[in-house]
């Protein structure tokens, strides 16, 4: 996999092929910032204003960023501060970005392998090991942003991602469900008891989600679940589809578009597909909330933590492609990172743009992130924040994150006695597992505007998001913490 260590035969190859390489010199630059420098900047920027962005950094914190981030730098560019999408004008400022770039560094730096420029949206990536290269950028009125493509701010999250304990949302387990999580209905399917908390199985006389299309980006789909795959039309879900994409590629070189496939190695995007989208079936197994609707997943990351060179071009690819779908009404990401990554975030703008509701996961507390507030990129405007909470009141579940940005809750932690989460399919084929945090309320959010728009193919987003607001707790206030609250999803549908 792309972050285990190169074996040292390797290592001495390549070393012995870069004698004279300026990259080994940049390296050794006395003036270079420390990882524990950097990130004590971002740290306090998070602090202090709840995100961090790059281009407010000085040259020396940028090219320092950047050494340890194999040197890829990210472009964003245009004619505007908001002109993300791409249009003639663009095309001769990215061609002009190019070669200005190249005029600085060295010839080892002018290889077209070293450059990639995205079709959809105004950004490109390019190595840079030219301290001046990030000067002149800086300066140019075209360029709306620059960031260190590969930089990892979360350098205890390495330890983290390489297990199965859950910090990265990650985890094959399979439970045998207490009898109190959940209700059979007919054929034979379990309501998850956070189901009947937002009246979703009363929105089922209404609207199954049947006719429309929900978009999971995350880290794809199991091939071992049958009932997520070749059993997806079981009991009462009946004439839809589901289909499966890879955006991810895993590899240590950056250059690489070896796409790692479509299935799921990490078991986040299939409970995340589960809890919006399992079948309504007859073998005693999890349904779920929109179980008539049509399924697109894409294998975009390669866990819930944004941090990773790939990654963000996974998702960027992943969005652009959703948002040229005319049958794609509702994309949910549980995902996220602690600040904004600029090609991302263009990429949300872009399917934003073309009338996509794009639900984000507002943050799940790990060892690492337990004082951050609402994560990017549910920190965005373009974006419908979710959030979990406890159920029968307002408290915040025990790993959740709440702040200003968040729009919905969903309750998803248990207290009657227990701590259990929501029942959804494992990854495993006929298991079921529990799973809880913002990720599963965005999922569970996604599935019930999928509800809602499949009862009113016709309405555009602004109308859809509307009577979500309406049938919530709050309204028509928002509540500073939980936005306007839980969703009444009987009544949202009526």
């Amino acid at each position: 996999m792309k972050k285990h260590f190169l074996s040292l035969a390797v290592v001495l190859a390549m070393m012995s092929c870069s004698n004279n390489d300026e990259t080994l010199q940049v390296k050794q630059d006395q003036d270079l910032l420390t990882q524990k420098e950097i990130n004590a900047k971002i740290n306090k920027s998070l602090q202090e204003t709840g995100d961090f962005s790059w281009m407010s950094q000085d040259v020396q914190t940028i090219w320092s960023a950047i050494n340890y981030g194999e040197n890829i730098l990210t472009i964003g560019y245009g004619t505007s501060k908001n002109n993300f999408a791409r249009s003639a004008e663009a095309e001769n400022i990215k061609d002009d970005l190019i070669a200005l770039v190249k005029s600085f560094e060295p010839v080892s730096a002018k290889g077209t392998s070293e450059v990639y420029v995205n079709e959809k949206i105004n950004y490109l990536d390019v190595k840079v090991t030219n301290k001046e290269t990030i000067k002149v950028l800086l300066q140019d009125s075209r360029v709306r942003y620059i960031e260190p493509a590969a930089y990892n701010f979360l350098e205890s999250e390495a330890q983290a991602k390489s297990d199965s304990s859950g910090a990265s949302g990650c985890g094959y387990s399979t439970a045998t469900l207490n009898t109190n999580d959940y209700r059979t209905v007919t054929p034979g399917a379990r309501v998850p008891w956070s189901f009947d908390a937002h009246n979703i199985p009363q929105a089922w006389n209404y609207s199954t989600g049947a006719g429309t299309t929900v978009a999971i980006v995350d880290s794809g789909l199991s091939p071992e679940q049958r009932w997520m795959n070749q059993y997806f039309n079981d009991g009462y879900s009946s004439g839809r589809m589901v289909q499966k994409y890879g955006t991810f590629v895993d590899s240590w070189w950056a250059w690489s578009d070896n796409y790692d496939g479509v299935n799921d190695k990490c078991g986040h995007g299939t409970s995340m597909a589960s809890v919006a989208t399992a079948p309504r079936n007859n073998d005693n197994l999890p349904v779920g909330v929109a179980y008539n609707a049509n399924l697109v997943t894409y294998r975009a990351v390669e866990n819930v933590v944004i941090d990773d060179y790939h990654e963000k071009r996974g998702i960027v690819e992943a969005l652009t492609a959703l948002a040229n779908r005319s049958d794609v009404k509702v994309i949910s990401m549980s995902l996220g990172s602690p600040f904004s990554i600029g090609n991302v975030s263009d990429a949300v703008k872009y399917a934003h743009s073309r009338g996509k509701m794009i639900l984000a996961a507002g943050g799940t507390s790990t060892s690492f992130t337990t004082w951050y507030g609402v994560i990017f990129p549910a920190s965005m405007s373009e974006t419908v924040a979710v959030t979990g909470v406890k159920e029968g009141q307002y408290s915040k579940c025990d790993v959740c994150h709440t702040g200003s940005q968040i729009d919905f809750t969903v309750q998803m932690q248990r207290t009657n006695g227990t701590d259990n989460t929501v029942p959804v399919l494992s990854y495993y084929d006929g298991q079921a597992n529990y799973v809880g945090g913002s990720s599963v309320a965005t999922a569970t959010t996604a599935g019930i505007a999928t509800l809602i728009w499949a009862k009113h193919p016709t309405w555009s987003r602004e109308q859809v998001l509307q009577k979500m607001k309406e049938s919530a707790d709050f309204y028509p206030n928002k509540h500073s913490e939980f936005g306007y609250g839980n969703i009444d999803a009987l009544k949202a549908v009526q």
